[in-house]
């Protein structure tokens, strides 16, 4: 019998992990590749930062703002500061941020899921919402959801998302009812959400 080196298990154990996460992901996005049908935000499963799923129907009937959030960014002090600031400010309300990192601009979002990301935002003062775990939201590998809210609301320049921090606004019932630009300061969203509420 031939002896397998350290390094060459290391390399097949390797392989069968990505071999296993490639396919897990190709399973994932199967299941819920039909964003086109999905009817709201609620017909969507989302991965929390420890992995574990959560339906976003637990929000039914909550006004949202989903946005892509990263670390990096030279919008993000602003963008943390002004979501804190909706945070707190309607606490007491049906509304709920719902913030997704991203690391496909720039890898502004270097940070990992789980303790490394609670760590990063507490030691940011962020409070921005829920925070899930890190998606894509460009590209074939784009999370579902993001599918589904480009394809309900179209950016100016094409669907595509431009950058972090772009928002989207989701009524009580689940639907997508508005886009906003990563310029686009959270605050100057607040007559948008009270509209909604």
């Amino acid at each position: 019998m031939r002896a397998i080196s350290v390094r060459n298990l290391q390399n097949i154990v390797k392989s069968s992990y990505c071999a296993y996460r490639y396919n897990f992901a190709e399973m994932a996005t199967e299941s819920t590749s039909d964003y086109k049908s999905a009817s709201s935000v609620y017909d969507f499963t989302v991965k929390d930062g420890q992995g574990e799923d959560v339906s976003l129907d637990k929000y039914r009937g909550k006004v949202l703002l989903i946005v892509n959030i990263a670390s990096k960014c030279g919008l993000t002090k602003g963008n943390y500061a002004e979501l804190t600031e909706l945070s707190q400010k309607y606490a007491d309300k049906d509304f709920k941020i719902l913030s997704f990192p991203c690391n496909q601009f720039g890898s502004q979002m270097p940070e990992k899921d789980g303790e490394e990301m609670v760590c990063h935002l507490r030691d940011a003062k962020a409070e921005v919402g829920d925070v899930f775990a890190r998606v894509n939201v460009n590209g074939d590998d784009a999370a579902p959801l993001y599918k589904y809210l480009k394809h309900k609301q179209g950016g100016s320049l094409g669907n595509f998302i431009k950058w972090n921090f772009t928002k989207f606004l989701v009524d009580k019932n689940g639907v997508p009812v508005a886009r906003f630009s990563p310029t686009t300061n959270p605050l100057d969203i607040v007559k948008d959400i009270d509209k909604l509420l």
